[in-house]
């Protein structure tokens, strides 16, 4: 803005911030948390946190889950297959059994039938949890685990079965 013949500084909405890519949680992290969840009996957190890390799908597509894309009957699949509303390609998943313990014990808790959002909204006006509810409540996970907020985010969850896997992969191939 100039204001005659000066110019305001403006500051960069970065400055002090973190930014780029988010890191993935580690294994000590994702084990505390979910002790954590189990003992505090926060079952809906539990399955979303859970199924967050299988999935390794967008928050947008995670919270828009319904109860039949991941289950056949009164049962959760072992895998489930999702389009993606960015891409709007499928993508195919397994459902680890921790997962699928959590999912069950969510969906009998909270009664949900086949065509219900598998994370519905508290609020009327919307019928899904929210991307960036979902965000809050990752937030608070990322402080009980006394991380810093600013270098995770929902992203880290996508991001964190991959790099387990590469990890495991790369030490079983240079770690003989």
């Amino acid at each position: 803005m100039d204001t005659e013949g000066q110019t305001a500084h403006r500051e960069p909405w970065n400055k002090d911030k973190i930014v780029g890519q988010k890191a993935p949680f580690k294994v000590k992290d994702i084990w505390a948390l979910r002790v954590r969840l189990q003992m505090q009996g926060r079952v809906r957190e539990l399955a979303l946190f859970n199924l967050g890390i299988d999935s390794k799908l967008r928050g947008c597509d995670l919270v828009a889950l319904k109860v039949r894309d991941v289950t056949h009957g009164d049962q959760v699949a072992t895998r489930a297959i999702v389009m993606q509303h960015k891409t709007k390609r499928p993508v195919q998943f397994e459902i680890t059994g921790v997962t699928r313990d959590a999912l069950q014990a969510w969906i009998k808790k909270s009664e949900l039938k086949s065509d219900d959002f598998l994370f519905p909204s508290r609020l009327h006006d919307s019928p899904h949890l929210g991307t960036r509810q979902y965000a809050r409540i990752l937030g608070h996970w990322v402080d009980e685990l006394g991380l810093d907020r600013s270098e995770y985010g929902t992203h880290s969850m996508r991001r964190t079965k991959a790099t387990l896997i590469y990890r495991r992969r790369a030490c079983q191939k240079f770690c003989v």
